[in-house]
């Protein structure tokens, strides 16, 4: 019972409203955080029109993306697989839909984008505050830190500030306590992105 508590927005949320106002940008991490930013604003028309589709904020897409697949629009926002084929990967054989124009052609970022989002039920969500979004990009990738390894927190979110130091899961289910993650998190990223938002 607990461990279902535990994971809810509504206690969660405070944690992430102090981890927000409290975190800061490795100086590091700057430039390559920057240079993130810039990619994903070169691409919002690509996540607004899976925003539009959705009701989900176009940079909250885009922070899913770089985090799923580096920004690569050739691959499942789900979890990176390429489009050429459902996911192999967990979450294995999404969408469940044929791909609109033919298994020879694979799907397109953008219906596999708005399925792997609907799946999560975000669509449905009508609190995108900053906890919110910051609770709702842990789920995607999983409360495993939270609940396995409580003494880190999860570099999904964090690497990049100092909140986060090492230890990470380097693949599904296997974990390293020494290991460091070289990817920007996603708080770092709307650290930066936000306030140049218009």
């Amino acid at each position: 019972m607990q461990s279902i508590n535990i994971t809810r927005l509504s206690v969660l949320k405070p944690e992430y409203e102090n981890l927000w106002n409290s975190c800061q940008i490795r100086p590091e991490w700057l430039e390559r955080t920057k240079k993130v930013v810039l990619n994903i604003q070169a691409k919002r028309d690509r996540y607004e029109s899976v925003a539009s589709a959705t009701n989900i904020p176009w940079y909250f897409i885009g922070c899913i993306h770089n985090m799923e697949a580096s920004l690569n629009f050739n691959s499942h926002l789900h979890n990176g697989d390429s489009l050429k084929a459902r996911t192999h990967n967990v979450p294995k054989e999404r969408p469940l839909n044929p791909p609109k124009n033919g298994w020879d052609i694979g799907y397109s970022w953008e219906e596999s984008a708005a399925d792997a989002l609907i799946m999560k039920d975000f669509h449905k969500a009508q609190d995108w505050s900053i906890p919110a979004q910051l609770w709702r990009l842990e789920l995607y990738n999983g409360f495993g830190y939270r609940q396995h390894h409580p003494d880190v927190l999860t570099p999904y979110l964090w690497s990049g500030t100092h909140h986060y130091t090492k230890g990470k899961y380097v693949a599904d289910n296997k974990w390293s306590a020494d290991a460091i993650s070289e990817q920007v998190g996603a708080a770092a990223i709307l650290k930066l992105l936000l306030p140049e938002i218009k």
